[in-house]
């Protein structure tokens, strides 16, 4: 099997980029709640409920847009390669009474 180096392309997004992307999400979806809150007081009728709706239900649907990660690479979780999986230790046999008694 032939072992791929990781390089520049398949490395994940620095921090700052992750949370600079997620905050632009969730300024969109605070943006979008502001207009629900404002069109609150100018939709006439049972119509409102939907403005209203949005301006309650917007913040929980904000958080977690906001937190689901969408970096396609992300998804590839590598072993290093120094780093071999841990075997289990061999089962314990009877242990034997006549060995070791040595009083």
């Amino acid at each position: 099997m032939r072992h791929q180096q990781p390089s520049i392309t398949t490395l994940p997004l620095s921090p700052d980029e992750e949370r600079h992307h997620r905050m632009v999400k969730y300024m969109v979806a605070m943006s979008i709640r502001v207009v629900c809150v404002i069109a609150i007081v100018f939709v006439p009728g049972w119509w409102v409920l939907i403005p209203a709706a949005g301006a309650v239900f917007l913040p929980y649907f904000a958080v977690v847009v906001a937190n689901v990660s969408t970096d396609p690479r992300r998804g590839d979780v590598q072993r290093p390669g120094n780093i071999l999986p841990m075997t289990p230790p061999p089962p314990a046999g009877p242990r034997d009474e006549t060995k070791g008694n040595d009083e």
